[in-house]
């Protein structure tokens, strides 16, 4: 695979060492800090357009989790929720990031909205994009499938499968999955070892109580109302299959005065799908006082 797609990603990495591994991110701009965390099979350069209209007036901070991007793959690491949210609270803190606005989307409305809530006062605004932060009501039959004893790992880290169905699944203007940017999504996971944390992910979505990540999941969504002082935004693609308009009214209960956008042409990838309409959005939302 060609690095061509390089030429939509042009930003400087940076590292944190986390238990002797590599934690990659980038810090993008300076001022106010607009922090921004992926999901999964996506990482830091899903939020590349975001990244490039934001950086010129704010401080943009992109981590890429452990095992995904380039930071580095362990095979043997625990890939979990509590884990992951750790992580991020090791970056906010080393980097000293206060006034926060937080966007996240997928895995990252879990992992972002449980460190915002380790560190309320390092928050000032969310916005969230097609996520989940509660214990799942329902696993779509396409990842339940990915779930199935040895059938699913084979699919996920021999074949890529995961990762490359999102290619078209996850989106509903396909014609905006170029090339470049199909490589560039899929770059990181290029092989059985690098397509660890896919897998581990996959793996810790809870489809019941006795999963520890679901008592993790109860915890975030009890927390949810404490962070309702701020300004909060809803952005939602409402063709996605997997994040359906149900999550987005399950928000609307911890977040009842939330500003709600949906996008009725979108799906699970919204910025990829609606980036041009989501930026204006967002630069109006930043310009709403906030409490911290």
């Amino acid at each position: 695979m060609t690095d061509d797609w390089r030429q939509l990603y042009p930003f400087r990495s940076q590292t944190l060492t986390l238990d002797s591994w590599r934690y990659h991110y980038l810090d993008e701009g300076s001022g106010e800090p607009l922090l921004m965390v992926h999901g999964n099979p996506t990482w830091s350069f899903y939020w590349r357009n975001l990244i490039l209209a934001f950086r010129d007036r704010y401080r943009v901070v992109v981590p890429d989790h452990m095992g995904c991007g380039e930071s580095d793959k362990p095979q043997a690491y625990p890939y979990c929720l509590s884990t992951h949210i750790a992580n991020l609270v090791e970056l906010i803190e080393r980097l000293d990031l206060r006034g926060i606005t937080l966007l996240v989307h997928d895995w990252g409305g879990a992992i972002g909205l449980g460190a915002a809530l380790r560190v309320p006062d390092r928050v000032a605004r969310l916005i969230l994009f097609n996520t989940g932060a509660y214990p799942p009501p329902f696993i779509p039959w396409r990842i339940r499938l990915c779930r199935t004893p040895w059938l699913g790992r084979w699919a996920i880290r021999r074949l890529n499968l995961f990762a490359r169905a999102a290619l078209r699944m996850a989106v509903h203007k396909r014609e905006r999955m170029t090339r470049q940017v199909r490589a560039g999504l899929l770059a990181p996971y290029d092989t059985w070892e690098h397509r660890v944390a896919i897998d581990q992910f996959v793996a810790d979505i809870p489809a019941h109580p006795r999963h520890p990540t679901w008592q993790v999941l109860e915890e975030i969504e009890r927390g949810l109302p404490s962070l309702a002082d701020r300004p909060v935004q809803l952005i939602w693609g409402m063709r996605d299959w997997c994040f359906r308009p149900e999550c987005l009214e399950r928000f609307l209960k911890a977040f009842p005065t939330a500003e709600v956008r949906r996008l009725p042409d979108a799906s699970h990838y919204v910025i990829e799908d609606a980036h041009e309409q989501i930026v204006p959005w967002i630069e109006s939302f930043l310009k709403t006082p906030s409490v911290r």
